[in-house]
């Protein structure tokens, strides 16, 4: 199969795969989801994902009717019958059931979709220009939910303008991206946005942390402002399948390109730990 779709033990390809209009996610978006890539049939990172995953479960109040290590096993079935020596989009839901229309919880199980399809990882060697919003999406942005009207709005905002992504802030306070998570070097230390509610633990930016300290690289946890951004010797972005790249250019300006050896150092990290995970070679350096 060169793509794979799963509804509730139904496996198909994507394009032929059908579900009830009455699923929770037509009408409220009421679900929450995660994502990761795969290569040579192996996921990667997936006990972080996981473990998001059912964060996001408790915190909306879903039930399924899978463990982790049993739904990381229908996850891990459904990557075996993907037809590709590539590397693997694999995005998994979970929505409240299925339903007549009704704001209040139904009693029904709920419903697990998964589906795969080939994808490249973020070519490193391409710097992304960026726009700045301010950030008016609830404020439970640490949920993975489904419901990602406000990002689609702002992706395609920046789309139109010629740009890769947005970078969200609420006052002088930055945030996150779109779909990304974003950090900056200065000075020789990574900088990234604390845990709160007003953003995603990335995957990735635990990741980069985790490599920092691996190498000896400082790096803090704090928050930062839009002049930082600019100011910054590096503005770095990340998530499952970026993995630290470069912004050049801020609402039309020209940032970072000053540290690129120490974020060389970390890119290069991220990827072998992709390579030695998966056995997958990338080309993205």
């Amino acid at each position: 199969m060169k793509t794979v779709a799963y509804y509730n033990g139904r496996i198909s390809e994507i394009d032929d795969m059908r579900i009830p209009l009455n699923d929770r996610s037509v009408f409220f978006g009421d679900g929450v989801y995660d994502a990761t890539m795969a290569a040579n049939h192996s996921l990667f990172e997936a006990d972080y994902h996981l473990e998001r995953f059912f964060n996001s479960l408790s915190k909306v109040d879903i039930t399924i009717d899978f463990s982790k290590e049993e739904l990381e096993t229908e996850i891990q079935n459904c990557v075996n019958l993907a037809d590709s020596d590539e590397t693997l989009f694999v995005y998994w839901q979970a929505t409240r059931g299925t339903s007549r229309r009704n704001f209040t919880f139904p009693e029904t199980d709920a419903n697990i979709i998964i589906y795969i399809y080939e994808a490249p990882l973020t070519d490193l060697r391409k710097p992304w220009k960026v726009i700045t919003k301010e950030d008016t999406r609830f404020l439970h942005c640490d949920i993975k939910t489904i419901d990602l009207l406000p990002a689609v709005l702002a992706s395609e905002e920046a789309k139109r303008k010629g740009c890769s992504e947005v970078i969200f802030h609420r006052g002088d306070r930055v945030t996150e991206c779109a779909h990304n998570n974003v950090q900056i070097l200065k000075n020789g230390v990574f900088i990234t946005p604390p845990l709160d509610n007003l953003i995603l633990p990335g995957t990735c930016r635990r990741h980069f942390l985790e490599i920092c300290k691996r190498l000896g690289v400082p790096c803090e946890e704090s928050p930062f402002g839009i002049d930082e951004l600019f100011s910054a010797d590096e503005v770095v972005i990340t998530c499952s399948s970026t993995f630290g790249v470069p912004v050049c250019e801020i609402d039309g300006k020209a940032v970072g390109g000053k540290d690129e050896r120490l974020l060389r150092i970390l890119q290069t990290e991220c990827v072998a730990d992709f390579e030695r995970e998966t056995g997958f070679k990338t080309d993205i350096l």
